[in-house]
């Protein structure tokens, strides 16, 4: 087994990546990193790029203002809750998320298997959303998160269902933050067993695990 080589991983999102109102240690990229650590897997801390009220196109816009590694051994993208929040257009968010998809696969060494998208939390079942038409903003979201599932597919990537596990939480306050809109460490602890699991199985399929 392989366990000497420093592993690195790019995240890239929005609140849901930095870990709005809890502590660095707790957001879901750092969460994946102590697991894989716990592997005995030298994993450096994540690089994030990522802030709150980031659309695609501000996600886009960032990522070329920064001054990033030529590439990673892992990447992640969260992104789309801001697009629907603000009512933007499908369209618009399909020709930016798949550019997106495009540039993750291209930090993660052109290797389409080492790029994540996890799906779009719904944030109209949290009590921050209470007033709100629940409904059809989970409407619009599934539209969303078809459509991410649709493009992370045919890139030939991985999808990580997370909005099924963040709407069975939004009723238990141990699982939101002081927002009652952004989870808490516990809720991104789940998302970070996926995605650490997704890793260590690529990494056990290149017998580097």
């Amino acid at each position: 087994m392989q366990l000497s080589k420093n592993y690195t991983y790019l995240a890239l999102g929005d609140s849901y990546t930095i870990g709005e109102q809890v502590k660095i240690n707790e957001s879901f990229p750092y969460q994946t990193v102590y697991r894989l650590r716990q592997q005995n897997l030298h994993f450096t801390a994540p690089e994030i790029i990522a802030s709150t009220g980031f659309t695609t196109f501000e996600l886009n816009e960032a990522i070329d203002e920064t001054t990033l590694l030529p590439q990673y051994d892992f990447v992640s993208l969260l992104i789309g809750v801001n697009n629907q929040y603000r009512g933007r257009l499908v369209e618009e968010f399909e020709r930016d998320f798949e550019m997106l998809i495009n540039r993750a696969i291209h930090f993660a060494g052109n290797i389409p298997a080492h790029a994540f998208v996890l799906s779009i939390p719904d944030w109209g079942v949290t009590p921050f959303a209470a007033g709100s038409d629940g409904p059809a903003i989970a409407k619009a979201i599934d539209a969303f998160n078809t459509l991410c599932k649709r493009l992370t597919e045919k890139k030939q990537a991985h999808y990580i269902d997370i909005t099924q596990s963040q709407r069975d939480d939004s009723s238990n306050k141990s699982f939101l933050t002081g927002d009652k809109l952004h989870p808490s460490g516990k809720e991104y602890s789940k998302w970070a067993i996926e995605l650490s699991n997704q890793i260590m199985q690529q990494l056990k399929l290149l017998k580097l695990y």
